[in-house]
């Protein structure tokens, strides 16, 4: 993983996020003291705000689904950081590594042989608007179990075929609606929205949830990245 050029527009982006009220505690914190808070005490505080939010957010409690019927089908704006990446599904690989004892490198035929499951849901962006989407596609809790992670893991970090790159604490990557997505609204994911594997929550804002997944990581402690929004000063834990 490599840091990557900050687009110019990103002042504006993280003007709104200090200003929307969000995200929870270090967004608070950030956006009440100005730039000694968000670069120092925001800096300092990041293990609290990252264990208070945790408790307040309960992280493995499942989060109410809507109905079908409830579905947007056209209010999921594409959002894509730099460009659209041509993956072939047909040699697309998966690949696990990181402090764990069964490195993995999954096809999609190996990802559809898993168990499936699908969730309707409120997709947020840090931008201000939402969409109800359904997703369908495997529990990324039954990867993690595969490749049987040391048990001081904290940490999952997610590249993309695109170069974006992402960071979850371990407690969210568990939750049990927090899914490796291959299918939208039914049919199958298209391109744009991150085909053929993306990341999809209903515990986190748009930004954490990467599409284009190639590769997983899992660390026990945070690298000197953490999210290609974040390193630009958008929250981290971003939980909803």
């Amino acid at each position: 993983m490599s840091l990557i050029e900050v687009p110019s527009q990103v002042l504006l982006r993280r003007r709104f996020l200090q200003l929307s009220g969000l995200s929870s505690l270090s967004l608070l914190l950030n956006g009440c003291g100005g730039r000694f808070f968000e670069e120092v005490v925001g800096k300092t505080f990041e293990p609290l705000n990252q264990s208070v939010e945790a408790l307040l957010l309960n992280p493995q409690k499942p989060v109410p689904e809507f109905s079908r019927s409830a579905i947007e089908p056209d209010a999921l704006i594409v959002n894509t950081f730099d460009f659209t990446p041509e993956i072939d599904s047909a040699t697309f690989r998966l690949n696990v590594n990181g402090k764990i004892s069964n490195p993995l490198s999954l096809s999609m035929a190996d990802i559809h042989q898993m168990p499936y499951t699908s969730m309707t849901i409120r997709h947020v962006c840090v931008e201000g608007w939402a969409a109800i989407v359904q997703w369908g596609g495997l529990r990324l809790r039954d990867i993690i179990a595969l490749a049987k992670p040391n048990p001081n893991i904290r940490y999952v970090y997610f590249k993309s075929a695109d170069g974006y790159y992402e960071s979850w604490d371990i407690a969210s990557a568990m939750h049990p609606q927090t899914l490796m997505a291959y299918e939208k609204n039914g049919a199958p994911l298209p391109v744009d929205n991150g085909a053929p594997l993306r990341l999809a929550a209903p515990i986190k804002l748009g930004y954490k949830q990467s599409k284009w997944v190639t590769d997983i990581l899992l660390v026990e402690n945070l690298l000197p990245i953490k999210g290609y929004w974040e390193d630009q000063g958008y929250e981290w834990f971003a939980g909803l």
